[in-house]
């Protein structure tokens, strides 16, 4: 919805800009029926807003994100023309004044204060936790649990660089309950595992057809969750001891799918249940949290059951207590490394509910080990 609603704003803002053409051609004396009285200084004027415009539209239409800086200079010196040679350019305010709004709205995305900008600042600051060097050793995974041990195997940890940060690129689609509508959705996040693991979730979704952009941030063990209809207006905010405690538990679920290198350095505790399940207990940020890992003979993991998550209501202002599990589907290949690529998201509510998917995701771009995605980009694949 939002690509469509960009290309669509874009061209129209090319048209406008193709409209100006019209003063240009009444100034430079490319035509003689023009209701406009342009002198040929003024002709130059609306041919130099008319390029601007063009110019802005066609950014847009790119999806560059600084488009809105050409399109200010478009707005700004269409209004002087209309201004200037009123009332015949009268039809032009309306459209100036769409080009104006739009404007405004690329400034704020782009801006620190919307979450997209707090996204990129949170991500910026997570660059500065260090890195470690040595590989991962085959006596680093003795130390684990047998089944841990053959799961990170099979991911093809040992030999390659520990992981302490990880960037995901999703796409799927979610739900609050069974009988609601999905919204679809892109998304990106950004995990650090380090002294201070940290979580920066940014969600592009759409609801009615309109977007929502929907920020989740876990730094120091404290978690928020923000939601803005149309990337501005708040619709849900959540925070909390019991969002803490969810977030902690969603943060172990991406260590063991999307960075099980980092398994060999984690703070985890763990209790072998059987040859193909392990409790593990996560302590971090102040949090203790537990899961039940299955493993398959093969060594790849299959499910994520934890106790400890948290369901939020639809505002996001309370939780519920309720069994959270993440089945695997799909594995994919990044430079050289095994790892999930695509999962469900199961609640397992009480009864009328019962248990139900409210999310189902695909990974279409996975990095390990480097700070920018220079690398190893991958497209999930059924195995």
């Amino acid at each position: 919805m939002r690509r469509t609603v960009r290309v669509v704003l874009g061209a129209l803002v090319v048209a406008h800009g193709g409209v100006h053409l019209l003063g240009a051609a009444a100034g430079l004396g490319w035509t003689s029926t023009s209701e406009l009285e342009v002198t040929t200084v003024g002709g130059w004027a609306w041919l130099a807003v008319a390029a601007i415009t063009v110019a802005a539209g066609t950014a847009l239409l790119a999806g560059r994100p600084r488009w809105w800086q050409l399109g200010a200079v478009a707005a700004a010196g269409s209004l002087a023309l209309v201004a200037t040679h009123w009332p015949a350019p009268a039809p032009a305010l309306l459209p100036d004044a769409a080009l104006l709004l739009a404007v405004l709205h690329g400034w704020w995305c782009a801006s620190p204060r919307s979450l997209r900008g707090r996204y990129r600042t949170g991500v910026a600051a997570s660059r500065d936790e260090p890195t470690p060097s040595s590989p991962v050793s085959d006596a680093d995974v003795d130390r684990l649990p047998p089944v841990v041990a053959r799961y990170v195997r099979r991911t093809g940890a040992v030999g390659r660089p520990r992981v302490s940060r990880v960037r995901v690129r999703l796409r799927g689609r979610i739900r609050g309950g069974p009988d609601e509508p999905w919204m679809t959705f892109t998304g990106e996040q950004v995990n650090t595992y380090g002294e201070r693991p940290t979580r920066h979730f940014l969600l592009d979704a759409t609801r009615a057809g309109l977007p929502i952009d929907v920020l989740h941030v876990l730094t120091d063990g404290t978690a928020t969750m923000q939601a803005r209809l149309l990337s501005v207006i708040p619709v849900v905010r959540g925070a909390g001891a019991e969002m803490d405690r969810g977030e902690t538990v969603t943060l172990f679920n991406d260590l063991c799918l999307l960075a099980p290198a980092a398994l060999v350095d984690a703070p985890v505790t763990w209790e072998e249940l059987d040859d193909r399940r392990v409790r593990g207990t996560y302590r971090t940020g102040g949090q203790e949290v537990s899961a039940v890992l299955v493993v398959d003979a093969e060594g790849d993991l299959r499910d994520f059951v934890s106790d400890d998550r948290l369901r939020a209501s639809p505002d996001g202002r309370s939780f519920t207590p309720m069994r959270w599990s993440t089945p695997v589907g799909g594995f994919a290949q990044s430079d050289g490394r095994r790892l999930a690529g695509s999962a469900r998201a199961l609640w397992h509510a009480p009864e009328p509910e019962g248990t139900f998917v409210y999310a189902e995701m695909e990974l279409t771009d996975i990095v390990t080990d480097r700070p920018e995605p220079t690398s190893g980009r991958t497209t999930a694949r059924r195995a």
